[in-house]
């Protein structure tokens, strides 16, 4: 990695929340440049976040969904890992249904309804 490239990271790595710096060093590693890991775990450290801390969001982030070619999915309204994807539609002005398609969302952002069918699901 070029130095110049190099510095640009380490200012995002700066400017980026701890969520999103865990989620680099566990979900997303394998895409990552090594040089780049190293600036987001020199981050986590000095922020006071240990290698229990990262292991643990690990655990948490467990039941990430992955695409066809084994990376992980994010989901599609912020940067965050998907784990839960299902047919949707695309909707033109958040209105109009144009055509179907796989729709992925993380925790946060996934739809009430979806919430609903996954417990109904796993009810005996």
């Amino acid at each position: 990695m070029l130095d110049v490239n190099l510095q640009r990271v380490k200012a995002n790595v700066q400017k980026a929340d701890a969520e999103d710096l865990l989620d680099r060093a566990t979900v997303y590693r394998e895409g990552m440049e090594p040089d780049a890991l190293d600036l987001i775990e020199a981050e986590l450290r000095a922020r006071g976040l240990s290698a229990a801390d990262i292991a643990a969001h690990r655990e948490r982030r467990a039941h990430v969904i992955y695409d066809a070619n084994g990376l992980p999915m994010r989901c599609r309204r912020c940067r965050r890992p998907a784990v839960a994807q299902r047919w949707g539609w695309h909707l033109l002005w958040g209105k109009l249904p144009l055509f179907p398609r796989q729709l992925a969302y993380c925790d946060e952002h996934m739809p009430a309804a979806w919430r609903a069918d996954a417990r109904v699901k796993s009810s005996p």
